[in-house]
């Protein structure tokens, strides 16, 4: 057997530096080839950024919405409730999990064996601004994720921490408040037409006298449905009403949903469907959910819930998020 040290004889020498440097330019190329992340555009997932390519704005941020916070919001010189909107750990979790989650938290993979579905929320309160109030303010609830009219997301939890939105389904669940004014059992009956007015290109969501304050980030903008019509639909097997949301909340959602699948395989990019392939348009029965890996609505998980509602576009969100998968 040869030594190693011919290596450093001609001609083998010169083959080893030129290796060498090649292997050397070759590092360097994929270095500057890989995007230093923008937190900006990040999902923070057990303390740990995720890029979905899309506004996000933390919690941390000035203008952000923090649900860890035990007080309101709105309200900062109050003193603080002492009141969590949220949990830190998530419930039923397998022992091993558990064991380890009271030690030092979930991680990631812990959170990938245990989180397995996305809901989807409108929150009648026409902005992120005000949902937040209505939760964090008044109600005392939480949710991970706020879709303002503009497309822009807010992240107000770490996703390890489980949030209060959607009773049976909050241990095994992430939840997203889209920023919308509802679904009506009339349309343009007086509840509707507060949040609605027409102009010379259709229909635009307006804000009525009492909400004077929006806090909408993309500055003049205009609320208009992705479709011009009053969509009409069963939801719980009644009929409502609905404006659908803007081409701005559907690019950001899709791109929301996909980071989401990415990160936790077990949400698979699909809702609920009957034996014909159309979409459940009302709730679960509780092991059936449960057993359900994927993206539903709030209507899926309560008997008296509505929302997303009829307007929402399942299978073209469903498509673009499978796209940017």
């Amino acid at each position: 057997m040869k030594s190693w040290k011919f290596l450093l004889q001609p001609p083998w020498r010169h083959r080893l530096a030129g290796m060498v440097a090649t292997f050397a330019v070759l590092l360097l190329v994929r270095c500057a080839s890989v995007p230093e992340l923008d937190p900006s555009t990040c999902i923070e997932v057990a303390g740990r950024p995720f890029p979905i390519g899309t506004r996000v704005v933390s919690w941390r941020e000035p203008g952000g919405y923090d649900a860890y916070r035990r007080g309101k919001h709105f309200a900062p010189d109050e003193p603080p409730d002492g009141k969590l909107r949220y949990s830190p750990l998530r419930g039923n979790l397998p022992d091993a999990i558990a064991a380890r989650a009271e030690a030092s938290g979930l991680e990631l993979a812990d959170l990938q064996q245990v989180v397995h579905q996305f809901v989807l929320h409108y929150d009648i309160c026409g902005c992120s601004r005000q949902c937040f109030k209505v939760l964090q303010d008044v109600r005392s609830l939480s949710v991970h994720f706020l879709l303002d009219v503009d497309g822009t997301i807010y992240q107000t939890l770490d996703l390890r921490e489980k949030a209060h939105h959607a009773t049976i389904a909050n241990d095994f669940s992430i939840g997203v408040e889209i920023a919308h004014p509802g679904a009506y059992p009339q349309p343009m009956a007086a509840p509707m037409a507060a949040w609605y007015e027409k102009d010379e290109l259709g229909w635009r969501q307006k804000f009525p006298p009492w909400l004077t304050e929006t806090g909408i980030r993309t500055p003049g903008f205009v609320i208009r449905p992705d479709r011009p019509e009053i969509i009409s639909g069963t939801v719980q097997g009644k009929v409502y009403h609905q404006l659908d949301f803007t081409p701005q909340q559907y690019a950001a959602l899709a791109k929301l949903c996909a980071g989401l699948s990415r990160v936790f395989p077990r949400i698979r990019l699909d809702a609920p469907r009957t034996a014909t392939g159309a979409i459940v348009d009302h709730v679960l029965p509780a092991a059936e959910l449960r057993a359900f890996d994927g993206i539903v609505g709030h209507f899926h998980v309560q008997q008296n819930k509505q929302d997303p509602g009829p307007a929402l576009q399942w299978e073209r969100l469903l498509h673009e998020a499978r796209a940017l998968r």
